[in-house]
């Protein structure tokens, strides 16, 4: 088996590689807490940031050389390149062939609709790993033991506050995910 600890070091920088870390750690007990595979929610969480140290301008040429043509949307906001980028990393470098890890790293930044277990899971990990230090921390990290949706739906609330507060785009993947949350807590 691959040793993926190996893999980030070799890509991320010291700050990113601790977080890494961390997310896979928190992915993994979320996971098992979650009746979730704990071994693939481990790999996820440490490949969730694979390329977040690649320079923009080198992830869009990777992305073009593997024939992903982002959104207006997503070329207007470079924060989103990683997970697309890293997704694609995953499977077309190190030739993880399993599309629940491929989404879970995709999917980690925007979320989406219909997400899966894992994909859920590596979403909040990313929010509440040991590394993260926020204002109101806490109330998520609690959440995400109660209810992988309720973590969800504030981790969403901030986010989305925050790219509006700046006036950025918002992702429809966020909006679609933001939707199927409100609806489900109304049923």
């Amino acid at each position: 088996m691959t040793n993926y600890v190996d893999v980030i070091k070799e890509r991320l920088d010291p700050y990113r590689l601790r977080h890494s870390l961390c997310v896979a750690d928190c992915a993994k007990k979320l996971a098992s807490n979650y009746g979730c595979d704990a071994e693939k929610a481990y790999i996820a969480g440490i490949l969730h940031d694979v390329m977040k140290n690649t320079p923009p301008d080198e992830q869009l040429e990777f992305l073009r050389c593997v024939g992903v043509e982002l959104t207006e949307v997503e070329k207007s906001n470079p924060k989103l390149y990683h997970a697309i980028s890293g997704a694609y990393y995953v499977r077309n470098v190190l030739n993880i062939d399993d599309g629940d890890i491929f989404n879970a790293v995709r999917y980690h930044t925007t979320g989406r609709a219909n997400m899966s277990l894992l994909e859920r899971v590596i979403f909040i990990a990313d929010f509440i790993s040991d590394d993260r230090d926020y204002p109101d921390i806490e109330v998520i990290r609690k959440a995400a033991w109660e209810s992988l949706e309720k973590a969800m739906m504030i981790g969403l609330d901030f986010t989305i506050k925050e790219i509006v507060g700046r006036r950025q785009t918002l992702h429809p993947d966020s909006i679609n995910l933001y939707n199927e949350l409100i609806l489900e807590e109304k049923k």
